[in-house]
C-alpha cells in the first residue's frame, strides 16, 4: 500500500514527458486506469444508462397503469358477478318459497280431491248396498208372497167345493158393483 501512495505522492520522480514507456508497477498503474475507464464510462455512458433508466421506468409505469386498468376492470367485472348472484340467490329464495307454497298447496289440493273420491266412494258403497237391500228384501216379499198364494190357492182348493165357489163370486161382484155405483155418484 505504501507503494500505491508513494507513487501518486511523488510525482516528481516520474520521468519527463518526452519519453514514452511502459510502467510495470501494476500497484501504481491499475488505479490510474481504472479511473480513467471509470471516467469514459460515466461521460460517454451517462446518456445510455439514462435512457435505459428511463425506458425501463416507462416500461414499468406502463405496466402499473394497464395493472390498474386490469385491476378496475376486474373490481367492476367482480361487483357485476356479485350483484348477478345477489339477484340468483333472490331468485333461488322466491322459487323456494313458491315451490314449498306451490307444492303445500298441490298436497292439500290432492288431499282434499282424494277426501271427495273417498266421500264419493261411500256415498256410492252406501247406495249399492241400500239398492241391495232393497232388491233381497224385495226378492224375499216376492217369495213369501208366492208361497202364501200358493198356500191360499191351495188351501181354497181344498176347502173350496162349486157351491162355495159361486157364492164367493156373487158376493165379490155385488161388492164391486156397489162400488162402482158409489164412484160413479160421487
Amino acid at each position: 500500500m505504501k507503494n500505491v501512495t508513494d507513487s501518486f505522492v511523488s510525482l516528481s520522480h516520474w520521468p519527463s514527458a518526452g519519453s514514452f514507456g511502459f510502467n510495470t508497477d501494476i500497484l501504481a498503474t491499475n488505479p490510474i486506469n481504472l479511473s480513467v475507464v471509470l471516467g469514459v464510462l460515466i461521460f460517454f455512458g451517462k446518456g445510455v444508462l439514462s435512457d435505459l433508466l428511463d425506458n425501463r421506468k416507462q416500461r414499468i409505469l406502463s405496466t402499473i397503469r394497464n395493472s390498474e386498468e386490469l385491476r378496475g376492470g376486474a373490481i367492476e367485472q367482480l361487483e357485476k358477478a356479485r350483484a348477478r348472484l345477489r339477484k340468483v340467490e333472490m331468485e333461488a329464495d322466491e322459487y323456494r318459497v313458491n315451490g314449498y307454497s306451490e307444492i303445500e298447496r298441490e298436497k292439500m289440493n290432492l288431499i282434499n280431491a282424494t277426501d271427495e273420491n273417498l266421500e264419493r266412494l261411500e256415498n256410492y258403497k252406501n247406495e249399492t248396498i241400500h239398492f241391495e237391500q232393497q232388491r233381497a228384501i224385495n226378492q224375499v216379499r216376492q217369495r213369501v208372497f208366492q208361497q202364501a198364494l200358493q198356500g191360499a190357492l191351495g188351501t181354497l182348493k181344498s176347502c173350496l167345493n162349486s157351491e162355495l165357489h159361486l157364492r164367493t163370486i156373487s158376493a165379490n161382484i155385488g161388492t164391486l158393483g156397489a162400488m162402482n155405483m158409489k164412484e160413479i155418484t160421487d
